[in-house]
């Protein structure tokens, strides 16, 4: 119960910053695997994606989940969130807020959850690429799945996003993200590719690569890497962003 606590925070955390008048727009996928026969599989991806922009602010908010059965025995069951607000110091720069939630029940950590501050700089910012970096320091709490203990201590966060647009219907993205302290170094890139089919509704392929660089004693039973491949169907919704 706790677990879900905190991530009700996440989510809470950033809509209580967000002015009330904000209007949200984004992107929902959705994916989803129906096998019958010698065996049963059921497989679904979800994920969701807002963001809303006043003025010098940008407010971010998204979450995910993956849950897999096999004739009735879970093989997957994964939940993410994530929120954010950024302030533009110049047309390039802004300083950041983000937290950041992670609940896995195949993973040797029960959740890893992670509050941070930082810096952000925009390289390239165009109608066709852009690409921007971002560091700072933070503070994580996690959970060993096996002993119960909870470790807490002092991260390094750094994030690189790029995506590049081929054309109006083809674009691709990548979301590099490491979360860096003195007991485990979390990493995750995200790379994909969406392809436009009408204004609001797109294709995408995306690969997912997780790694934590240590894991709790007790966790032999448990790999290091994650990787993840999936197809889903993408819709966005809400006003445009500005300048589109």
């Amino acid at each position: 119960m706790k677990r879900y606590w905190l991530a009700s925070c996440v989510a809470l955390a950033v809509l209580g910053a967000a002015p009330a008048h904000a209007q949200w727009a984004g992107k929902g996928q959705l994916g989803w695997v129906l096998a019958r026969g010698n065996t049963d599989t059921n497989t679904l991806n979800a994920a969701i994606d807002v963001t809303d922009t006043v003025g010098d602010w940008k407010y971010l908010m998204g979450g995910a989940a993956l849950q897999g059965t096999t004739s009735g025995t879970s093989t997957a069951d994964r939940y993410d969130l994530y929120g954010g607000a950024n302030y533009n110091l110049t047309a390039r720069s802004y300083v950041l807020g983000a937290v950041r939630y992670d609940d896995d029940h195949f993973s040797p950590y029960a959740y890893q959850a992670t509050a941070s501050i930082g810096y952000g700089y925009k390289f390239l910012d165009d109608a066709y690429t852009k690409l921007a970096a971002e560091i700072g320091p933070g503070y994580r709490r996690q959970k060993d799945r096996t002993t119960g203990e909870i470790e807490d201590n002092a991260i390094a966060r750094g994030a690189i996003n790029f995506e590049h647009s081929f054309n109006a219907a083809t674009k691709i993205f990548d979301k590099f993200l490491v979360e860096a302290g003195s007991d485990n170094t979390f990493t995750q890139n995200d790379l994909g590719l969406t392809v436009k089919m009408a204004t609001s509704l797109a294709l995408s392929v995306d690969y997912q690569y997780r790694h934590n660089s240590t894991l709790p004693p007790g966790s032999a039973n448990y790999y290091k890497t994650d990787q993840l491949i999936t197809t889903s169907l993408v819709f966005s919704f809400g006003p445009p962003p500005p300048g589109t």
